[in-house]
């Protein structure tokens, strides 16, 4: 009994730390196995919600962890990612994610239509990425701050005009950083627009 007790102790660690989501991975690294959690499932302690997700029975998951539960390569970015650093102040109803150019998307296409894709190189993939709480307390992945600017300079003629002003407004008014702002720019090449911006708000 105490080893059942245990186990599920440490489901809902990974759950509390994961928005209310238990992985299959994470619960195998954890110690548990595959049998063990079928078991939970079919007595009504775990609830699957996908392929290799779980819940504690009862809890309601957090949306914006689950949408990107199970893949580090769903990266929340542009106006996704400035919701959360308070950027934008419109609530998502498009969940948008940058993934590397080749991911296949198909399936979560298929399970939500509410999200929309953004490809770039893998070698720019990575540049940026960070973690932070969503507004529902759940651990997500998402781009920094100057990483979001960038991409709304480069993809400008894409971008809704009122959602390029306010993010650049807020960014450069609430202790923008220069030096890295600079830095990603050069490898997406867009360091001169950035310079640009910056002189106008004497951040040069």
């Amino acid at each position: 009994m105490c080893g059942v007790n245990a186990t599920i102790a440490v489901l809902k660690t990974i759950a509390d730390a994961n928005g209310g989501i238990v992985t299959t991975e994470e619960a195998l690294r954890a110690g548990t196995n595959r049998v063990t959690l079928k078991r939970y499932a079919d007595k009504g302690v775990l609830t699957r919600i996908a392929r290799g997700q779980y819940t504690m029975t009862g809890f309601v998951p957090d949306e914006f962890t689950l949408l990107q539960s199970g893949s580090e390569n769903l990266v929340y970015s542009y106006g996704s990612a400035m919701y959360f650093w308070g950027l934008s102040d419109r609530t998502p109803h498009i969940f948008e994610f940058s993934v590397p150019q080749g991911y296949n998307t198909s399936r979560i296409k298929e399970r939500d239509p509410n999200i929309r894709f953004h490809y770039v190189k893998g070698s720019l993939h990575g540049i940026g990425k960070t973690t932070c709480r969503s507004p529902q307390g759940g651990n997500v992945i998402l781009y920094d701050r100057e990483r979001c600017i960038c991409d709304l300079v480069r993809d400008r003629n894409a971008i809704d005009k009122q959602l390029f002003t306010h993010g650049l407004k807020i960014y450069f008014a609430s202790r923008p950083n220069p030096r890295k702002l600079l830095k990603y720019g050069k490898q997406f090449g867009v360091d001169d627009k950035l310079r640009t911006y910056m002189e106008v708000r004497n951040l040069s």
